[in-house]
């Protein structure tokens, strides 16, 4: 690998040979140079689960030409951790982690359940630029050909301007079967989440066990947001970050709950907290 290209990190939850990852991996060959530490299997909805209680198996693959990866037994979250701290100990780190291409959405609430976002939040973890993308179809021969620019214009720009500390782009392409892409929009998540049922079944021996099936429903009627943009064929783009603190709540709790110390309240971390703002910039 030469320092004169940048260095890539690409990962993702469907496993090393699915097609998403494939598209991944062209596209990033011809920004830089390129790592590989995927999942043996598919670990979809894994979120930002760690393997804890159990070995890790980590195996070089050659899957893909002129690339060198590793396919691993653990979950994404794992993966980059591997990437980073075995894979590439004591040597040059990653100058972006990539992650995708998931084959099915990470809009809205599927962020937090996304295994594609969670490899993408451990990059951002280690203070490095991070993407996840994905392509919201879920059909068996979904198209990815259509991400393939977007893909490389969004991670050349993130190579040339960075992101702000912490921050993680989560990155939704429509399917191709909508018609010709409509731009890019920076959005935020939308408000909506799965209304879950548990379909209740019997194996073959009469034990019970259950199927969770349901629904996705959108409350949102904004336009800024990314399942906005998703319907009306855009791409959707929306920076996410690790840090999950309600930062306008700690006033309030502040001033409302009665079981606090009030000799706390001249602390201004305590009492003022911050919101964190542009000055955060990495």
């Amino acid at each position: 690998m030469s320092n004169a290209k940048p260095l890539i990190l690409v990962s993702n939850d469907d496993g090393i040979t699915s097609k998403g990852i494939l598209t991944l991996v062209n596209v990033m060959k011809r920004i830089g140079d390129v790592l590989v530490v995927a999942p043996n299997s598919p670990q979809s909805g894994m979120g930002h689960a760690i393997t804890v209680g159990e070995s890790l198996r980590l195996e070089e693959n050659f899957i893909f030409e002129d690339v060198q990866a590793f396919e691993c037994s653990g979950t994404p979250a794992d993966c980059v951790k591997m990437a980073r701290h075995f894979v590439l100990k004591g040597q040059r780190q990653p100058d972006v982690v990539v992650s995708g291409v998931n084959h099915g959405s990470n809009t809205s609430i599927s962020v937090l359940y996304s295994g594609t976002m969670s490899a993408a939040i451990e990059g951002a973890i280690e203070g490095t630029p991070a993407i996840g993308f994905s392509l919201c179809d879920y059909s068996h021969d979904a198209d990815f050909s259509h991400t393939e620019a977007y893909i490389e214009k969004i991670t050349r720009e993130v190579l040339a301007k960075g992101l702000p500390k912490g921050v993680a782009l989560n990155v939704n392409f429509p399917p191709a079967s909508q018609g010709p892409i409509q731009g890019i929009r920076i959005c935020r998540q939308a408000n909506a989440k799965w209304v879950e049922e548990f379909d209740q079944r019997f194996d073959p021996n009469g034990r019970r066990y259950f199927w969770m099936v349901g629904a996705f429903v959108n409350f949102d009627k904004g336009e800024d947001n990314d399942e906005w943009a998703i319907a009306n064929n855009y791409v959707s783009v929306v920076p996410c970050q690790f840090d999950l603190t309600a930062h306008t709540a700690i006033p309030l709790l502040n001033q409302d709950w009665s079981i606090l110390d009030r000799a706390d309240s001249a602390h201004p971390e305590v009492s003022e907290y911050r919101i964190p703002g542009k000055e955060d910039r990495a």
